[in-house]
């Protein structure tokens, strides 16, 4: 499972989950990935799940990038303890995902093994995924000559 090696404060704040990603949010390995459509704390273990699904449905050909990481950790109390005497030891780590956020991305596979791939992965996720292609550079050039006319 992924955990930060180290850190230098072990709590944080929860943090609020409002808009929409800003960093993050374009294919930059891979030819195919899966964006998130919903906002969650994913956990790590969630993140191993799903790396595991689409490594095995692609029988370890091709190359997959796992694009979020679990920062933030999350502390909890244990059973029956009493309220106050501070904040709880630190029970997980989670991955902050915003909508439109690129999860995981995928190369050197075809398109339907890499749809079907992704399509197991999101399944081991608790927010609602979408599979993208790259975009080729010809969209870019239509934007220019269209601004130019």
């Amino acid at each position: 499972m992924l955990i930060p090696k180290r850190v230098k404060r072990r709590k944080q704040h929860r943090g609020s989950l409002k808009g929409s990603a800003q960093k993050g949010n374009t294919i930059a390995y891979g030819e195919y990935g899966l964006v998130a459509e919903e906002a969650a704390w994913i956990k790590s273990n969630q993140i191993e799940a799903a790396r595991i699904a689409m490594t095995r449905f692609i029988k370890r050909g091709g190359k997959v990038w796992i694009d979020i990481f679990p920062h933030k950790p999350i502390t909890r109390h244990p059973a029956e303890a009493r309220m106050g005497s501070g904040k709880g030891s630190v029970e997980f780590w989670v991955a902050v995902v915003k909508p439109g956020r690129v999860l995981f991305e995928m190369a050197g596979v075809p398109e339907e093994t890499a749809r079907e791939a992704m399509r197991l992965a999101a399944h081991k996720l608790p927010i609602k995924c979408k599979f993208v292609k790259k975009e080729t550079a010809a969209p870019v050039e239509n934007i220019q000559e269209g601004g130019e006319g």
